[in-house]
């Protein structure tokens, strides 16, 4: 049995990016006092969730992939030997900017990031103002826990760029979001299981949660939390995470389970890209 301890956390917007910085440092600190061997932050997770309005001030929030928050984060994972996801607002170069995130391994080594791919325009997720769509495909880093792929928050929605994930070898996808309650949560009931059914893999989604008063006033939305990690037969391991409060949630994943609901479902033999003349239409 290969057991993998994993941690995601979720935290409500404090007002200002020093404190989140610090909150979310204790959160990988406890972490790793509970044997966590890798941790995953929430979307964005040292800012509000901007995309409520269209603002440049925002733009501030940007920086390269291998700024200083990566270099404090990165100098933290190799200090507590534990394997890091970073979901950042890159900036890669004066103007382009990209919802990232940034993988680190155990040693503090940066293996590599992820660009969301798939980037949402609608009330209060005006995320076209802020990123441009990624482009580096779905990549998977080998890590000291294995095989780790990240999909953003939106992205969910798209069973394509799971499937790619999985063809590219994840046994583990972190999916960061900020989802907060309407048409989502019905779909943040089941997009992540059926996705671990489909793939084969554990789905690990930690969410923002509270109202980012603080930062909108009255244009603030109530993110609802309830942080989940999903393992290959779509079950959850564990309680979910709070609907109304910050919490760290510290999981044991069976990464034995990855190879075993893919003996018993061979959906990567049977499936037929022969056949799915359709998908990979623009």
């Amino acid at each position: 049995m290969t057991i993998v301890r994993a941690a995601i956390s979720q935290t409500t917007w404090t007002g200002d990016k020093e404190s989140m910085l610090d909150r979310h440092e204790q959160f990988s600190r406890d972490a790793a006092e509970q044997g966590a061997q890798v941790m995953c932050f929430q979307e964005l997770f040292y800012g509000p969730y901007f995309g409520i309005t269209q603002d440049q001030k925002y733009y501030r929030y940007a920086e390269p992939a291998d700024g200083p928050i990566v270099q404090r984060f990165a100098a933290l994972a190799k200090e507590l030997g534990m394997v890091h996801i970073l979901p950042i607002y890159e900036e890669e170069q004066t103007g382009v900017y990209y919802n990232t995130t940034v993988v680190v391994d155990a040693d503090g080594t940066v293996l590599g990031k992820y660009r969301k791919n798939h980037i949402p325009h609608v009330e209060k997720f005006w995320e076209k103002f802020y990123f441009r769509p990624g482009n580096l495909g779905y990549p998977v880093f080998e890590t000291a826990v294995g095989k780790v792929g990240t999909y953003i928050c939106y992205d969910r929605h798209f069973p394509e760029g799971w499937r790619e994930l999985g063809l590219n070898g994840a046994h583990m996808v972190f999916n960061p979001n900020a989802t907060k309650p309407g048409l989502s949560n019905r779909l943040w009931e089941v997009e992540g299981p059926c996705a671990a059914v489909a793939n084969g893999y554990f789905v690990l989604q930690p969410n923002r949660v509270g109202l980012e008063d603080n930062e909108y006033g009255a244009e603030a939305v109530k993110f609802y939390g309830t942080s989940q990690i999903i393992d290959p037969r779509g079950n959850f391991v564990g309680d979910l995470g709070s609907s109304e409060k910050e919490e760290l949630l510290v999981r044991d994943l069976d990464l034995d389970m990855v190879q075993q609901m893919r003996d018993d479902w061979q959906f990567y033999r049977d499936r037929r890209p022969d056949s799915y003349a359709a998908i990979a239409k623009p």
